[in-house]
């Protein structure tokens, strides 16, 4: 079937996946307009596509109206990492929320089609697992991951609500924990800490007991599952759940961490931080059923794939 060449706006677009959403969309031919702050996303990480003239950069922030004439859009702009929502909390709180409205304006404008890169931190610290869509959550208004969960949730609220009444074309999933190349080496990330201490030759620091459980997606897969999304019928908006159900502790990773990359740290014990969920695991039956999707790397197979990455770069 012949591609349909679609404008198509990547907010966060020189962010870890924003990046490498990009890639993927000028790979498949459609014109790509990145827009970013470099809050926390680098020139760097779009630097292959600056010669190709279907790619373009704009330095904007997403907080103020932007005006362009697109097709699609894909809503990444907001820092994910503890490490970068908790320094400027109320910021953050506002990338999500004026940046949610500004964004779904222009869609409204254009009659374009917008997903919204929601996250697993809706679901709080859940008291259900594995998590699935319908699942409301358990989240803390006061705790100082509520600055990005609780936006996050508002901005979901505000997704369905413009669909609701101005009928705007809407997509939303909820991205658990993905990991690959082009992680910040300090984004305060699990598997980007562990293996930046180990290839320094350093304490691999564990907080709690390492008893509390995460599932790792590839990010080659969640892209494809973006992708996926994006291109379904109009019926089909979400939420849906993105994100690999294989579970591991904390320990285990560590543990496959020193082994891949040979190191001799030691892992230490730290105590736990406010709020962090005990349990992590998404639910992905709904994205099998309605996007054919399902993880494809391995963990191992993507573990040695972003170590080899950080070994190039430290």
């Amino acid at each position: 079937m012949e591609l349909i060449r679609k404008r198509v706006l990547v907010t966060g677009g020189a962010g870890f996946l924003g990046s490498h959403l990009c890639e993927r969309l000028v790979a498949l031919g459609h014109d790509v307009l990145c827009v970013d702050n470099y809050f926390t996303g680098t020139k760097g990480n779009v630097a292959s596509l600056m010669d190709r003239p279907q790619f373009k950069v704009m330095c904007h922030d997403v907080t103020q109206p932007l005006f362009a004439e697109v097709d699609e859009i894909y809503n990444l702009a907001c820092p994910a990492s503890p490490a970068h929502y908790q320094l400027t909390p109320v910021q953050t709180i506002k990338t999500s929320i004026m940046g949610a409205i500004n964004m779904l304006g222009l869609a409204r404008r254009t009659q374009a089609c917008i997903l919204q890169a929601s996250t697993s931190e809706v679901y709080g610290n859940p008291s259900v697992h594995p998590q699935s869509e319908n699942y409301h959550g358990n989240v803390s208004v006061l705790g100082t991951r509520a600055c990005y969960d609780e936006s996050k949730r508002c901005a979901e609220t505000l997704f369905f609500d413009y669909r609701r009444q101005y009928n705007v074309k809407i997509k939303v999933v909820r991205i658990f924990n993905t990991y690959g190349p082009r992680m910040h080496p300090n984004d305060g990330r699990v598997v980007s800490n562990f293996i930046v201490q180990a290839l320094r030759g350093e304490d691999i620091t564990l907080y709690g007991n390492g008893s509390q459980t995460r599932a790792f997606c590839y990010v080659d897969d969640l892209i494809d599952g973006l992708i996926r999304m994006m291109k379904t019928t109009d019926q089909l908006i979400g939420p849906v759940n993105l994100g690999n159900p294989h579970e591991i502790t904390m320990r285990e990773l560590a543990e496959h961490v020193v082994r891949l990359t040979r190191s001799h740290s030691r892992i230490i014990q730290r105590p736990l931080p406010i709020d962090d969920p005990t349990h992590r695991c998404p639910d992905i039956s709904k994205a099998r059923q309605e996007l054919g999707w399902k993880p494809q790397v391995g963990l191992e197979d993507g573990l040695m794939r972003c170590i080899d990455y950080f070994d190039g770069v430290l």
